[in-house]
């Protein structure tokens, strides 16, 4: 509950950040029936945003691993430049994955054709690609069920520095879904 709150706080903090800047780089002659309404934000600097805060999480250590939102890949080829700035602004690193671990954690038609940057320094990325071989190898035996199923959405929440609650409430809305 108290990593959900500053993730939150974090998010709003760098959008409101961006809404003053926006504010402060107009030109004072500019009448307020020109300017776009600041409260409206485009979706890729949205997305720039929550990616900056992150990747500052991230590289704070305060989680392993992070997630973009999801992106049509042409979205993601418009921002990753960006994103790559940002990610070396924070000494973390980005990667496009573009067939993303799907887990009991969330229901897949969340990134089903999309694009999502994995955020995270160190050897986060591998224990991430680890998951997913260990995931398909179940999947592929025709294990992938029961508790081999729920252990892998929690080693992906773990991954995602979730607490144990959040896991338990996030699986528990998955099996009241089914």
């Amino acid at each position: 509950m108290v990593k959900t709150f500053i993730l939150w706080l974090m998010v709003m903090v760098v959008t409101l950040s961006s809404i003053n800047c926006a504010r402060e780089e107009s030109s004072p002659d500019e009448s307020a029936t020109t300017r776009p309404d600041p409260s409206l934000i485009d979706r890729r600097s949205y997305v720039l945003g929550g990616i900056g805060a992150f990747a500052e999480m991230v590289g704070a250590g305060v989680k392993k691993l992070a997630l973009s939102a999801p992106m049509t890949p042409e979205e993601m080829d418009g921002l990753i430049q960006d994103a790559q700035r940002i990610a070396e602004e924070n000494g973390v690193e980005i990667t496009c994955e573009e067939d993303f671990l799907v887990t009991d954690l969330f229901p897949a038609e969340i990134t089903e054709g999309k694009h999502v940057l994995l955020i995270a320094k160190g050897s986060t990325k591998q224990a991430y690609y680890d998951l997913k071989a260990e995931k398909r190898r179940l999947v592929e035996s025709g294990a992938y069920a029961g508790a081999a199923r729920e252990a892998i959405a929690r080693r992906m929440g773990r991954l995602l520095s979730y607490s144990e609650e959040r896991i338990d409430a996030l699986l528990a809305k998955a099996r009241s879904k089914e």
